[in-house]
């Protein structure tokens, strides 16, 4: 069961991180050289329609399992390396941020096409284009830390 749980987890983590990483690193800079706004912003809604739903599942995922982990199967927070607090810690705030994204900047964006009020949809995708990079970042130091933490951190 244990690894059932962590199979899951690090699915889940992939697909939110991974989707993260190739919309900040690939996605981002070719649609902003090529696209006009009106068009850039209506396939960034798109993808942000299309991809939010899976970070939820993410979201679902990896709070269900890694609690069944740490108090199912590792005996609580007192059991468990002080790289798992960390690991917790860093995947909260990433979580709160996609919150903030999604229901402030990722609906402001949404009106702001409906409107075709291209210069505030493009201060709308800019917010969300800093919060996904800190996510991204966050993101890439989480897994650093759940998969070296106790080599490293005890």
């Amino acid at each position: 069961m244990v690894g059932s749980a962590v199979l899951l987890h690090v699915i889940a983590v992939v697909i939110w991180v991974g989707g993260m990483f190739f919309a900040y690193m690939v996605l981002r800079p070719v649609a902003a050289s090529q696209l006009e706004p009106p068009v850039r912003l209506k396939l960034w809604s798109g993808v942000f329609g299309l991809f939010f739903p899976w970070v939820w599942i993410s979201i679902v995922v990896i709070l269900a399992t890694g609690f069944w982990l740490i108090f199912g199967a590792y005996g609580g927070m007192g059991d468990v390396g002080g790289y798992v607090h960390t690991m917790l810690t860093l995947g909260i705030v990433m979580m709160l941020i996609f919150f903030h994204v999604f229901f402030a900047p990722y609906k402001r964006l949404k009106r702001a096409i409906e409107a075709q009020d291209w210069p505030e949809g493009g201060k709308q995708l800019g917010t969300i284009r800093k919060l996904v990079g800190i996510n991204t970042l966050i993101g890439i130091a989480t897994i650093a830390v759940a998969s070296g933490g106790r080599y490293f951190m005890g």
